[in-house]
């Protein structure tokens, strides 16, 4: 036996007062003979069994993990989680095991596994520890941008397209012609790995190698077989086993698997390289090219000077189409209607095409390279600067562009260029019109400048008024004109350097309430937007913010009040902001609070819910707390007595979910039964009277219920069989019965079966069902149904316009929702900017909120 040193230092301290000299190393041995348990060394705890529900996953799936430990020395266990990527939901703990539910990210980055790790911690801070590994699909692409004259196409790493900027023609592949100031997914595409875009089309490559098209098609270049234009993506025809593709002004191109090229569209110039200057509304092959491995086009062309540019597998570079500026670099100005090789020039690994644009002074084409060696090549027009030599003079042979190394990508606008680096920095020469090369200044550059600020980019795509990168992150950045929301960030006027687009993306859980919002990302940083007149987003100001901002790290979960709002951090913390006048912030206080502060005396919290003065936070041990307005005995302490500080919920244990709407709490036992307390003038809490409760009570003939959710004076709750069931004021058709009459006891929700979550507004409720479906119901007067109506509901309609979400909330008159992507889509009243989308405009469809 090993014997404890700070024990046998106690035992020899007792004998030696006992008697004088003795054998200390035989007494020793013969206490802790006699006290073996006050002898021992202390022992770790022991995970003794795990399991998990599944070992494979795709994106937005989720995984159910166990742990059971024991303690040899009977002390108390601790359990925490932590994961590598994904999202973890609340812990769900008992004496000895622990179990908490895993969803899968959108993608996972190449050569991460998702790891999901258990500890568990005894009374003397010792711990073990066990790990589950993972698997999930799709492996995450590298995030790429593409840029038309004037609009722009980013690919996600999930392999959504999201576009902004113009859309007279469609090509922002919205259903639409707005314009639009901030990102927009493209409608039904997934699985993409590559993009190209032109003037007013685009173009994306899908993992099955099919190429889809969108926008303007009045010459075929959709390819079709129409000239009709395209709001949304339709496939090319005849094209599979694609690698990439380029989109120039009025027509099309694309790589095969086996090194070919394919062309349609618009051939005035012979870009199309079949040896002619016959238009195609379908793909037809370019005339003696192979193993081709990249092919670039003029994004506008004006007067029929259309040009191509494709790499070979050699490295090699052949060109074809109109030449009138030497842009073939074949040291001619000789038209080619078939690829001609450009001059001494090899071991090429990246190329960009730049041609004229009315409203930019260049008056021609021109070309890059990239060679192998990291240095640019540069021919064509030079009447702005564009071939970065420090002159303006027109070259029809390659020439070296000044001083830049180390470049593996590059793009070009009509007079105006962009380098990348393979340290992550960007750099651009040319007109610098409105800003367009990024280095805070409009001083034009005949050789290249570092743009600002910019790092860990790898893709960049210049336009004619603006540029945009994005960076390792999937997160893209632009500068230059901000015009017809070219920039992407909601704003109007011009960047000299990069600024962030939005779009609120790796989203896990959210919450609304009055006329602001909240989300938690996947980082579990907190972001916030809409109205904060008594500083209740938590940024240290007051005012609307209609585009979100971070406030706050390490969260996860989040409630939202009337004018306040709670967080509960990964510690077990809890954090609150904004009015106090009734204590509601619980720091013992009634003193508005414009950034965060600890709720006083909390610990081990897993969940929290506000409203309208009343805050409730639940406990690991499944006690409830709360605090604030008690004027009804929404405190459920038996009193009226408002409180500042937390105080417990008269006989509650056991509790696993809460809700309040502020004059009424609900709270549900992990035995499937529904207790409330607080008033109940309406019959809200559902035991079949309208007498107020400052204790809970049971609501009546429910039982297995599995969510629960309180607006202003009804409720409502899921059962395990998937149905909803609702009771208290109907004035709006909020119980979903068909009818208007007030219900004093649960009634059956008409029409819906496989719900698994749901939201409540002021008077409206949401409910998300298996299949990814949202289904709204009750007042309807600022469209917070998203049915695109203002009619009022009295049985649920479908959310238009929403699929695989995994998250809802609700606001008092707007709602929200997440996907499994990650992304937040709002609707319903937006005075204040709560729908976070840049606007101020209510919406009566979802839109997706802003900041990426």
């Amino acid at each position: 036996m090993k014997i404890s040193t700070r024990l046998v230092l106690f035992a020899t301290v007792v004998l030696g007062g006992a008697v004088g000299c003795i054998d200390f190393d035989k007494s020793a041995v013969e206490f802790c003979a006699r006290n073996p348990t006050r002898c021992a060394e202390p022992i770790a705890p022991e995970i003794v069994r795990s399991t998990q529900s599944a070992a494979s996953v795709r994106a937005g799936e989720t995984v159910t993990l166990h742990v059971t430990a024991v303690d040899a020395q009977n002390l108390t266990l601790h359990f925490s989680w932590t994961s590598n990527i994904g999202t973890l939901g609340s812990p769900a703990d008992t004496a000895t095991e622990s179990e908490v539910v895993w969803t899968a990210p959108s993608c996972v980055p190449s050569g991460v596994t998702p790891t999901v790790t258990a500890t568990v911690q005894n009374a003397l801070g010792l711990s073990a520890s066990a790990s589950f590994v993972l698997s999930s699909s799709p492996t995450c692409i590298a995030p790429a941008v593409a840029v038309g004259t004037q609009h722009t196409l980013l690919l996600r790493p999930d392999g959504t397209v999201w576009a902004w900027g113009p859309n007279d023609y469609g090509q922002l592949g919205d259903g639409t012609t707005t314009n639009r100031p901030v990102p927009v997914q493209v409608g039904g595409l997934s699985g993409i790995r590559a993009v190209a875009a032109s003037s007013d089309h685009s173009l994306a490559v899908r993992d099955d190698g099919t190429v889809w098209a969108w926008g303007i098609n009045s010459s075929g270049q959709l390819g079709d077989g129409t000239t009709n234009d395209r709001l949304t993506p339709v496939q090319v025809a005849g094209l599979s086993s694609i690698k990439r593709v380029a989109a120039g002004d009025g027509y099309s191109l694309a790589v095969h698997g086996d090194g070919t090229v394919w062309a349609w569209g618009i051939n005035s110039s012979g870009q199309l390289g079949d040896g002619t200057t016959t238009d195609r509304l379908t793909p037809g092959r370019v005339k003696g090219l192979s193993e081709v491995v990249e092919v670039s086009a003029a994004k506008y062309s004006l007067l029929g000077s259309a040009h191509v540019l494709a790499v070979r597998g050699d490295g090699t570079v052949w060109a074809w189409g109109n030449n009138g500026s030497g842009q073939l670099g074949d040291g001619t100005t000789t038209d080619r209607l078939t690829p001609v090789q450009v001059s001494e020039l090899d071991g090429v690994k990246a190329i960009a095409v730049g041609n004229s644009f009315p409203l930019s002074n260049s008056n021609g084409s021109y070309s890059l390279a990239v060679r192998g060696d990291g240095t640019v090549w540069a021919w064509g027009s030079n009447s702005t600067g564009q071939l970065g030599d420090g002159t303006t003079i027109s070259r029809s042979r390659p020439a070296q562009v000044n001083a830049l190394s180390g470049i593996t990508a590059v793009s070009a606008s009509s007079d105006h260029a962009l380098a990348m680096r393979d340290d992550g920095t960007v750099w651009s020469w040319g007109k610098n019109t409105n800003g367009k090369l990024g280095d805070e200044t409009t001083a034009h550059r005949l050789i290249p400048v570092q743009v600002h600020g910019l790092s860990g980019v790898r893709s960049v795509a210049a336009g004619e008024s603006h540029s945009v990168s994005v960076r390792e992150d999937g997160k893209a950045w632009a500068w230059g004109y901000r015009g017809m929301g070219l920039l992407g960030d909601g704003a109007m006027f011009l960047s000299f350097v990069p600024v962030q687009t939005m779009g609120l993306t790796a989203t896990a859980q959210i919450a609304s309430h009055g006329n602001r919002s909240l989300a938690v990302k996947e980082d579990n940083t907190l972001w916030v937007w809409g109205s904060s007149s008594l500083g209740d987003l938590g940024d240290g100001s007051t005012g609307a913010h209609p585009v979100p901002s971070s406030i706050l790290d390490d969260v996860k979960a989040v409630a939202a009040g009337n004018d306040y709002s709670l967080a509960v951090r990964n510690n077990g913390s809890l954090w609150a902001w904004g009015s106090n006048s009734i204590g509601q912030l619980g720091d013992g206080s009634t003193t508005n609070r414009l950034t965060p502060v600890p709720v006083n005396g909390l610990e081990n919290v897993v969940g929290a819910a506000a409203s309208f003065s009343v805050s409730l936070a639940l406990r690991s041990d499944g006690t409830v707390w709360a605090w604030g307005l008690n004027s009804v005995g929404q405190l459920g302490d038996g009193s009226t007595i408002n409180r500042s500080t937390p105080g417990p919920v008269g006989g509650l244990v056991h509790i696993v979910g809460v809700a309040t709407s502020g004059g009424h709490s609900l709270a549900l036992r992990n035995d499937g039964t529904v207790w409330a307390w607080g008033g109940n003038h309406d019959g809200q809490l559902g035991d079949g009277t309208t007498t107020n409760q400052p204790k809970p009570v049971q609501v009546s003939g429910l039982s297995g219920v599995k969510a629960v959710a309180a607006a202003i004076v009804s409720s409502a709750v899921v059962r395990d069989n998937g149905t909803v069931w609702a009771w208290g004021d109907n004035y709006s058709g909020q119980l979903g019965d068909g009818t208007t009459t007030d219900r004093l006891t649960p009634v059956l929700v008409s029409g819906l079966s496989g719900v698994k979550a749901l939201a409540s507004g002021n008077h409206h409720f949401l409910a998300l069902r298996n299949d990814g479906t949202v289904w709204a119901w009750g007042d309807n007067y600022y469209s917070q149904l998203g049915d695109g109506t203002r009619t009022q509901r009295s049985t649920p309609v479908q959310v238009r316009g929403l699929s695989d979400v995994k998250l809802i909330a609700a606001g008092e008159n707007h709602s929200m929702a997440v996907r499994k992507d990650g992304t937040v889509w709002t609707w319903g009243l937006n005075t204040s900017g709560q729908l976070g989308n840049g606007l101020l405009d209510f919406s009566a469809l979802p839109v997706p909120c802003t900041r990426p």
